[in-house]
């Protein structure tokens, strides 16, 4: 489906000096993030506001996920300086709440979360009292990566399904439901005070039962945080957005989610995985 988007996509464009300030300061650092790979809708409001999604271990992904704008092909080096750049920019911005993901980096042996792991013990030592989040890639589903990644301390661990089984083989090649599951579980076993989360996106051809259904199993893994949005197609070449969701079906979702017992759902159109991530975890850690 293409053409103009729905009245309620609309959004306020942001100051072109707030933005370009923000590049200059990531480009600085040699840094990147998911905000500017993955085209994300609410990149004005997150940038204005000081604030970002880091990616780390590079801007290319070794996968063929037909939803990502994120570049494929062939990564080059881990940075090894890439943890120090990160704390520097999180210091600059005066950040107190950092999400950091990454690219899906197979050519890795341990898929990168010794990086993850760098990262996040650096940002917990030298920034005090600061909250980070992770999201991370499946690393095969290595229980060894996973262990690495929980042991150095993220208050929250987000891997997201993305979208119903029964549309992996079309969305997500290379990945696998049941392993993405399994690490949401396996995290919560390896330390039940990590806050674990996971995301939908709606509108590449699920029906509502199939969406109900992932959310129980979700539940199921014991995953704490729920973010569902709609899918927006990056480019003709990737997956066809099948169906707009009206904002009326994501609330009724939110409410579906709230009443499996997720401790928090943010469910609306322009929901993204780190969409308000501080305060998702300040209302999960209130109740």
């Amino acid at each position: 489906m293409r053409g103009r988007l729905p009245p309620w996509f609309k959004q306020r464009l942001a100051d072109p000096a707030v933005m370009s300030s923000m590049h200059d300061l990531l480009d600085g650092f040699n840094l990147h993030t998911i905000c500017q790979s993955a085209l994300c809708p609410n990149i004005g409001n997150c940038f204005t506001a000081g604030t970002a999604t880091f990616l780390i271990l590079g801007d290319m992904c070794t996968r063929r996920c037909t939803f990502c704008a994120v570049k494929r092909g062939h990564p080059g080096p881990v940075d090894e300086a890439e943890p120090e750049h990160l704390l520097e920019a999180v210091e600059k911005l005066g950040l107190s709440y950092v999400v950091i993901t990454s690219v899906t980096r197979d050519d890795l042996p341990d898929g990168g979360a010794s990086q993850f792991a760098r990262t996040v013990t650096l940002l917990r030592e030298n920034a005090a009292g600061i909250t980070v989040e992770v999201l991370v890639p499946d690393f095969r589903g290595s229980e060894k990566a996973i262990l690495m990644v929980v042991e150095s301390g993220p208050q929250v661990i987000n891997h997201n399904v993305e979208t119903v089984p029964r549309l992996y083989p079309e969305v997500r090649p290379g990945a696998d439901y049941a392993r993405s599951l399994e690490l949401l579980y396996l995290v919560k076993k390896l330390n039940p005070e990590t806050v674990t989360k996971s995301g939908l996106m709606l509108g590449l051809g699920e029906s509502r039962e199939e969406v109900i259904e992932v959310m129980g199993d979700l539940r199921e893994a014991n995953c704490d945080l729920l973010t569902i949005g709609q899918y927006l197609q990056p480019s003709p070449q990737h997956h066809p957005v099948i169906r707009f969701v009206p904002p009326e079906e994501f609330t009724e979702y939110e409410a579906i989610g709230q009443a499996l017992g997720f401790t928090e759902v943010a469910s609306s159109p322009l929901v993204r995985s780190s969409y308000r991530a501080a305060e998702l975890y300040d209302r999960a850690k209130s109740c």
